[in-house]
């Protein structure tokens, strides 16, 4: 059985207004990298710009350096996605972090790479605040990706709740609603995940580790 192989994208956006840093969520990308390596797949991290991956302060203390020191080691230098090809991966795994809803969105590099996996019918997952690199992603038909689709992310309430709605470009939840997504919501902080053949989405932190183990049986199936 070939090895598989994922590409995991992160963010490089650092702040949400001056002296509101903001970044990648460790634990959305740490626990779904952990489970990557304990299954042996071979895994590329890229970035939107490339370099140091900056990480959500929240997201960070003293426990979380010493359970993923492996995984932090990954975000210190990081290739920009631009220098990544799809060519050869099984699977591409969006973790989020408030910065992704900055630079996610629009870049056209990320949603090529996006088209790209899902119009050769490979596995595409996005956990948290991750979808909003889906949100945006016309497929060569011109219909919106998630036109139809069941899938889920940081929610309305949740924004709401940690009081970041009013700093955000948009709501996520709203946002993957107009463009026609089938929007499914647990209650908040509930581990959720939504799967659409080889979409697959996770609400929130709490999710990050049932949406790579998903994305695992996926791959796992397909060998």
């Amino acid at each position: 059985m070939a090895q598989k192989r994922v590409l995991m994208v992160v963010t490089s956006h650092a702040q949400i207004t001056e002296g509101h840093p903001t970044g990648l969520w460790l634990s959305e990308f740490a626990e779904p990298y952990e489970i990557f390596k304990e299954r042996g797949f071979a895994i590329t991290v890229a970035s939107i710009k490339g370099g140091y991956v900056p990480i959500d302060p929240r997201s960070l203390n003293e426990e979380s350096k010493a359970k993923w020191p492996d995984a932090i080691r990954e975000l210190e230098a990081t290739p920009p996605l631009s220098e990544i090809s799809a060519e050869g991966f099984d699977a591409l795994f969006l973790p989020g972090g408030h910065g992704t809803m900055f630079d996610f969105p629009d870049d056209a590099v990320l949603q090529t790479r996006v088209r790209e996996f899902v119009e050769s019918d490979r596995v595409v997952a996005a956990v948290c605040h991750g979808p909003a690199g889906l949100v945006h992603v016309k497929l060569s038909s011109g219909e919106y990706l998630v036109k139809g689709k069941k899938v889920t992310s940081f929610t309305n309430e949740e924004e709401r709740a940690v009081q970041l709605d009013p700093y955000m470009p948009f709501l996520l939840e709203d946002r993957l609603r107009e463009n026609g997504a089938i929007f499914v919501a647990a209650p908040m902080w509930s581990n959720h995940v939504e799967v659409d053949g080889k979409l697959v989405t996770g609400q929130n932190p709490q999710s990050g580790e049932a949406t790579a183990k998903k994305v695992s049986e996926l791959l796992e199936a397909g060998s």
